[in-house]
């Protein structure tokens, strides 16, 4: 009954649904409602992978890149909520099939989908409970499994009206693999038959390889000899106040260089807004050139894709934006943590609470509310160079303990694929 209730909401709402898309062209729409050019390709597994946006990209992105090397035939189609995730997919997993926008949770759109991918197995990331992908999934024969999963205490609470719906479709996956123990336990509370297995935060281990990835070469050059505060993956409202914090501290460290990677790139423009309010000289990444990327203003605005993952190594500082107001959640410190920089992140980070718990309790973060506390803790790291990399091992130490994840996740996926 309740799946019944959920499909006529769908279907009542779907004009709405469609303009809260936004797609940006024709092609999207024909996507979002399940139809789309479709791999042809008859080999096996058929894996659907279906990630949000960017960060969940990047927490699949290595299993997705393994199966492909493990299983040679197979063909895999990744669908994402946003653009920018499609993008991060055809850069991160190459190799395959498609990348696609996801289709709504409407049934016949899902259908739609599922009859145009014929899936085998499907992979849901992170937090991505669409109930119509589950039930749908189940009756064309897919084996579902939920990989990096986490729910927050907020999300938990949404889904207590309608938690049979939710019960229902969790009960459709052969495995849940969830990031923690907290994660795991708010899965279970639903009572759901599901076997749910802690294998820790698969971004954990890919993030350990982006600390040594090459850099552009005009970024190594904007960054030689530098102390950079890196200020990644801001929200709304949060580069006034990095850049508020910033002003003071080039008072007391005027040497001090900033950059600022706001989560979405269609952001860029209200961080500049910000700079210019400010009277503050930028420059953008890609305007760097060789010739002029040493001797450039001491801020930069990484308007790139996937450049802040290695750029987070040339940081003295780390703040990790999404986390200074509610509703978010906040954004990972993985990256920054992993290549041993100390990191301080707003105290609104329930997405992130058991990393950043135990980064807090052996001194590898800090919690701050607002631009004075931003600045006071940096000045405290900046003063103290000794503190500032025992901080920023006990970040990289703190990942380290959680490692292993993918591996782990890539264990229980190839245990679905050759039950067949």
């Amino acid at each position: 009954m309740l799946r019944e209730i959920y499909n006529m909401l769908w279907y009542a709402a779907l004009p709405v649904a469609l303009v809260a898309a936004h797609p940006s062209r024709l092609g999207d729409l024909r996507e979002r409602l399940g139809h789309g050019d479709f791999p042809e390709s008859a080999g096996a597994p058929r894996i659907w992978i279906h990630a949000a946006s960017v960060g969940e990209v990047e927490a699949i992105r290595g299993i997705a890149n393994s199966l492909l090397e493990l299983y040679p035939g197979a063909v895999i189609v990744v669908t994402t909520m946003t653009t920018a995730g499609r993008d991060a997919a055809r850069q991160r997993i190459p190799d395959a099939a498609a990348w696609m926008m996801a289709p709504l949770d409407a049934r016949r759109a899902v259908r739609s989908f599922l009859l145009g991918v014929h899936p085998t197995l499907v992979l849901i990331a992170e937090g991505e409970l669409w109930p119509n992908y589950f039930f749908e999934s189940v009756r064309f024969g897919a084996k579902i499994a939920i990989v990096n999963g986490r729910m927050s205490e907020r999300s938990l609470r949404r889904y207590r009206p309608v938690r049979k719906l939710f019960k229902t479709a969790l009960d459709c996956c052969s495995t849940i693999l969830a990031q923690s123990r907290e994660d795991a336990r708010r899965y279970m509370s639903f009572d759901t038959h599901t076997r749910v297995v802690v294998i820790g935060n698969t971004k954990i281990d890919d993030a350990a390889e982006a600390a040594n990835a090459p850099l552009r070469a005009e970024l190594e050059a904007f960054a030689k000899e530098r102390e950079i505060l890196v200020a990644g993956s801001t929200a709304p409202g949060e580069e006034a106040v990095v850049v508020g914090a910033y002003r003071e501290l080039r008072k007391r460290f005027p040497g001090l260089a900033l950059a600022i990677a706001p989560r979405h790139l269609d952001r860029i423009g209200d961080a500049e807004k910000v700079l210019r309010a400010s009277s503050l000289d930028y420059v953008r990444a890609t305007e760097l050139s060789p010739e002029r990327a040493a001797g450039a203003a001491d801020i930069l605005l990484i308007d790139t894709m996937g450049e802040l993952r290695g750029f987070y190594r040339r940081a003295a500082i780390a703040f990790v934006g999404g986390s200074l107001a509610p509703g978010r959640g906040g954004q990972s410190p993985i990256e920054p943590a992993s290549a041993g920089v100390p990191v301080l992140v707003g105290p609104y980070h329930d997405n992130q609470k058991e990393l950043l718990t135990s980064m807090v309790r052996g001194g590898g973060a800090r919690i701050v509310a607002n631009a004075r506390d931003l600045a006071a803790a940096c000045a405290k790291w900046l003063e103290d160079e000794d503190a500032r990399h025992r901080a920023g091992r006990n970040a990289a130490e703190a990942t380290r303990h959680r490692s292993g994840g993918a591996r782990l996740a890539l264990r229980q996926i190839r245990s679905l694929i050759d039950a067949d």
